[in-house]
């Protein structure tokens, strides 16, 4: 059964705790609240203004799975602050490991720093949970996906302007690298994993997966450096740094080219494409 006060305490707690800067929100003048407003939460959340407060003032009907994990997301919380929102709501808590799609806080506070600058996180198959501004500037909206085409590995197979983003000498290593990477992970998963799946679906579907996959190939690891094509400023030559969750498997990629480059001026230049973009 749901809780309704212990929720409504919980939700106000965290709320009151979080600063505007720990969720990469501008503090702005004349704040007089202690820690984040509602409706900065709500935004954080995905949802009105109105639901949320209404969770906060114990009202409102029972709150679903998917939108606790949003609100557990949006508030920043670790996985045993989640589990304990998620019993709160009446609600048993999702698993943990590898497919649990909850991002650490650590990770978020990263990402939220990085405003000026292209990255995003993503799972061991690939599939983006987060990205920055920018990120989606370079790259388009990677999390709107669904299903099996979420994973980047996959909708190289079956998705061709997918590959319209790399640089075309690439595409070969790129092949190799991708089935390579799900063959590794599916070794580690075993056959009952979303890997596997994916595998299954990709020998059915694409000819050229096929006759990479029965090379057996493995270790085949990503460059440091990543050559785009982007439709609006060209050709990029970006490095990748990227920063582990060991306990979920989820990556931080940060996407940075050399002070002083071309790929570093029109890094600018898509930061001003992005921002034109949302307004």
């Amino acid at each position: 059964m749901i809780d309704r006060t212990g929720l409504a305490e919980f939700l106000r707690r965290r709320r009151e705790l979080l600063q505007p800067e720990d969720v990469g929100l501008p503090r702005g003048q004349r704040r007089r609240t202690s820690g984040l407003r509602r409706e900065e939460v709500a935004v954080l959340c995905h949802m009105s203004t109105d639901y949320y407060s209404r969770l906060e003032r114990e009202r409102g009907p029972q709150p679903s799975e998917q939108m606790i994990a949003s609100i557990a997301q949006g508030l920043h919380l670790s996985l045993d602050e989640r589990d304990h929102l998620f019993r709160l709501a009446g609600h048993n808590p999702p698993t943990r490991g590898t497919t649990s799609e909850h991002i650490s806080p650590g990770l978020l506070r990263i990402l939220d720093r990085l405003d000026d600058t292209p990255a995003e996180i993503v799972t061991e198959l690939g599939e983006t949970l987060r990205q920055t501004t920018l990120g989606v500037a370079l790259t388009g909206d990677t999390t709107s996906y669904t299903g099996p085409a979420r994973s980047i590995g996959y909708r190289w197979f079956t998705d061709t302007t997918t590959r319209q983003l790399y640089a075309p000498e690439d595409h070969p290593f790129l092949t190799r690298m991708f089935c390579s990477g799900l063959r590794q992970i599916v070794t580690l998963r075993g056959p009952d994993s979303r890997a596997a799946e994916y595998v299954r679906l990709l020998l059915a579907q694409s000819e050229e997966f096929r006759r990479v996959w029965d090379d057996h190939e493995v270790g085949v690891r990503p460059n440091d450096v990543k050559r785009f094509v982007h439709p609006e400023v060209g050709a990029l030559e970006l490095t990748c740094q990227s920063l582990l969750d060991p306990e979920q498997s989820h990556r931080l990629l940060v996407y940075t080219a050399h002070p002083g480059s071309e790929s570093y001026e029109k890094l600018q230049l898509l930061s001003v494409i992005g921002a034109q973009a949302i307004h």
